[in-house]
């Protein structure tokens, strides 16, 4: 089955999932701090053995409760510096900004341990591309400045104090940039990052 499949078939079934009762101490909104660790899979179709290197930043997100199980969370950062390379040699850099939207389901969301899964969708904007004077004099690349793909995701919050929240969260994304050399599609590198983050978070 293909991700995009299951992330429809997984948000249809959140969506219809019952809500046990709700905590009268917890507002709707959950906002979590977290630092995020990208691997790319790096699966080059242009030939180029194009990659881009991994890297650990921060993010923060914002999980708003329809129901006590039944959440959305968006996930933001500021632009990610990357390097290109080919063949493992750098070429030149890109930056990227990748919110992700999806909806989730709370399995145990009035315990201690609150474990979850979820689906949904990733926007990711390229910007600030360069490559080297040799590679542009003889390719002359580009690359498409959107890619949209699907998001699922697993996690968990601990509850360490009222109201605040130890958050493990591993995400799969569909990321693919698209390559033109002289304006003439190359190929594509298909970043498609896992996610590990882990993190804070406060309910109100």
């Amino acid at each position: 089955m293909k991700l995009s499949t299951a992330v429809l078939a997984l948000s249809a079934a959140l969506a219809t999932l019952a809500a046990p009762a709700a905590r009268a101490d917890e507002g709707p909104w959950l906002v979590r701090v977290r630092a995020l660790n990208l691997n790319s899979a790096n699966k080059d179709s242009t030939g180029l053995g194009l990659s881009i290197n991994n890297k650990t930043f921060p993010e923060v997100d914002f999980s708003y409760f329809f129901a006590p199980n039944i959440a959305t969370e968006l996930v933001l950062t500021y632009p990610q510096k990357h390097t290109l390379y080919s063949n493992g040699s750098e070429i030149g850099s890109l930056k990227h900004l990748p919110p992700t939207l999806t909806l989730q389901y709370h399995f145990n969301p009035t315990g201690t341990v609150r474990p979850y899964i979820g689906a949904g969708v990733n926007y990711t904007n390229f910007s600030g591309v360069s490559f080297s004077p040799a590679v542009q004099t003889a390719l002359q690349p580009s690359l498409k400045s959107s890619s949209w793909g699907a998001a699922i995701q697993v996690g968990a919050d601990v509850e360490i104090s009222k109201g605040i929240y130890l958050n493990f969260d591993l995400k799969r994304v569909n990321l693919a940039a698209t390559v033109y050399s002289k304006g003439v599609e190359a190929g594509k590198l298909k970043v498609d990052p896992t996610l590990a983050s882990v993190g804070l978070g406060w309910r109100f």
